[in-house]
């Protein structure tokens, strides 16, 4: 994959363009949000244009009308392209570019290019690369113009820099060298995890819609060091650190990428081994940006792709953070969550609770036991401090009396 485009040399300024297909919808929010990820992206806006209709069109997208309506707007602003809020077939993308003789992206695109952008590790490269070939696969015909047509800028960034010279039978190569690649990741991945159930360490997933605060929140529960950025998907590979807890007892966090609408299903394979995290963890935190108007939506979202992982079953700790930046006094709640709490990341407000409630919810999949464990089988205690949590012990005539809680397949040995 190639070097990212240093985007400030292009200056683009696009046209964002949304379909309202039923009232009441959030098709303007769904646009604001696309804003936001364009301008992660590096480009500014130059003008948006919603049109309320049944159904996107299967040819346009927007109606011919509309597209007459974009033509001028790009005569009127000079923007160099627009983008689309939904995912494009190749005939809307080639009959676009036909009509408006300029380049045109979809939010796809856009969440592929910032995701090159932000991939760090040799995984986080992998995974992009294969979503993002895959997505061009299937548009080659509709593409070639469209990356012919501007040396660079957004949504050129990884395969598109070649300006889709490669043929079908080359990227479908390279699609197989990657897939290989990544099922050396998983499997390293996996007896990654397999060690961690063996040691009895419980993980935590840190879970969210992008830029909730998940990273702000890791690094200052445990000093990790992450990249914290006002923008989508600052951080995109996760980060696994330990936390300790009152007893000795032992935690590891470990952060996901963001959620957010419309995530492309290219991206949700490709990184399905870093989003199954979550679905592997033994508990999930829920960060929620306490300071957005859209936090239900953005929920809801979270909670949508959990489901559509496979996460179930898993006890919720919900944290609304940036309570210190909100302006609205309603309620709030999540009827999913075991548990919830009001947070300042940024201001290291109620992070003595976060570790409380964890703690609590340790507890609460164990069994509280009162023992005197004779001298002779003193090993047993080390057994309790690996895996459970030593609440108190005290050397008497006897043995050792403690006060702990230990899982079930301690307690049986006791």
């Amino acid at each position: 994959m190639g070097e990212p485009i240093v985007l400030e040399d292009f200056k683009e300024r696009v046209i964002l363009v949304g379909v309202s297909e039923q009232d009441g919808d959030d098709a303007e929010d769904s646009l604001a949000e696309l804003a936001e990820l364009v301008k992660t992206a590096g480009a500014s806006v130059a003008g948006t244009l919603i049109q309320k209709r049944e159904l996107i069109h299967p040819g346009t997208y927007v109606g011919t009308g509309k597209v007459a309506e974009i033509a001028e707007l790009l005569e009127h602003t000079g923007a160099t392209g627009i983008v689309c809020d939904d995912e494009l077939s190749p005939a809307q993308l080639k009959n676009l570019e036909t009509m408006l003789n300029t380049k045109v992206m979809d939010r796809t695109l856009i969440i592929l290019d910032i995701f090159a952008a932000r991939a760090t590790t040799s995984e986080g490269k992998i995974q992009v690369e294969l979503a993002q070939l895959k997505y061009r696969l299937s548009r080659l015909t509709g593409l070639g113009r469209s990356m012919s047509r501007l040396g660079g800028g957004i949504g050129t960034r990884g395969p598109g820099e070649k300006k889709l010279e490669i043929d079908r039978r080359l990227i479908n190569d390279r699609i197989a060298q990657l897939n290989r690649e990544l099922k050396e990741v998983v499997k390293h991945r996996e007896i990654a995890r397999a060690k961690r159930e063996r040691n009895a360490v419980p993980v935590v997933a840190i879970v969210g819609y992008t830029n909730a605060g998940k990273s702000t929140l890791l690094n200052h529960l445990t000093d990790a060091e992450v990249l914290e950025e006002d923008k989508l998907f600052a951080t995109l590979d996760p980060t696994t650190r330990m936390l300790e807890l009152e007893g000795h007892q032992q935690v590891l966090l470990t952060d996901t990428v963001g959620f957010i609408r419309k995530l492309p299903h290219h991206l949700i394979e490709a990184f399905k081994s870093t989003l199954e995290e979550a679905k592997y963890a033994d508990y999930i935190i829920h960060v929620v940006d306490a300071s957005n108007p859209q936090r239900d939506k953005q929920m809801y979202i979270v909670y949508e792709t959990l489901d559509h992982l496979g996460v179930k079953n898993k006890k919720i700790l919900t944290l609304f953070n940036k309570i210190d930046i909100r302006t609205d006094d309603d309620q709030l709640q999540d009827f999913r969550a075991d548990h919830v709490l009001q947070i300042s990341a940024t201001e290291n407000a109620g992070l003595d609770a976060v570790k409380d409630v964890l703690q609590e919810m340790l507890r609460e999949d164990k069994i509280y036991i009162e023992r005197v464990i004779p001298y002779a089988q003193a090993g047993v205690l080390q057994l309790v401090r690996n895996k459970g949590e030593l609440v108190s012990e005290e050397y008497v005539p006897e043995g050792i009396s403690i006060r702990a809680y230990v899982p079930m397949e301690v307690y049986g040995k006791l």
